[in-house]
């Protein structure tokens, strides 16, 4: 008879934070997409399903079936975003803005379906036209696993927690 030997409790530390881990390099390649224009690359972080969605300042945890959103885009009125905003004609931002993101604090857990749900705060400095910007918040995704094992938006929610846009007035980019 073999002996059955017990699993180290350290395996489940271990595996959580390999776990965060890719999560992190994961948001952090999302963020240089991001600020270097790459939009159709970044698109192709989002499932077939994926949403975008950044709730209004005074609704932070509002329903998108009900509540009014500033950004609620599904998949084909992402790709529709991501075209305006690589042409010229995106007066907003052309030429476009620069940016950099932080994202820090991240958590990840783990939902009974599989999927991945995950806070981050953010915070993305959006320098144009000689003015700066800062737009804080916090990341509530939910990602699942593709057949390759790369992560995919189902839901890439950008909550601010600005109580009003300005002097913002607008978000024209990708937050």
């Amino acid at each position: 008879m073999t002996e059955v030997q017990a699993v180290p409790p350290r395996l489940a530390v271990d595996e959580a934070r390999a776990l965060s881990y890719e999560v992190e390099q994961f948001l952090y390649e999302e963020a240089e997409l991001l600020d270097t224009w790459r939009l159709p690359e970044w698109l192709d972080l989002f499932a077939a399903t994926g949403e975008y969605l950044v709730p209004a300042t005074d609704k932070p945890d509002g329903d998108p079936r009900r509540d009014l959103f500033l950004v609620q885009d599904d998949r084909f009125l992402l790709e529709q975003r991501v075209n305006s905003l690589m042409k010229r004609s995106a007066h907003a931002e052309y030429p476009h803005s620069r940016t950099r993101r932080s994202v820090t604090n991240v958590r990840v857990a783990l939902l009974p379906d599989g999927h991945l749900a995950i806070r981050a705060t953010f915070a993305v400095f959006r320098f144009r036209g000689g003015t700066l910007d800062t737009y804080v918040g916090q990341y509530r995704h939910e990602v699942e696993r593709d057949e390759s094992g790369a992560f995919r938006f189902l839901v890439r929610k950008a909550v601010l927690d600005l109580a009003v846009l300005r002097p913002h007035g607008k978000v024209s980019i990708i937050l």
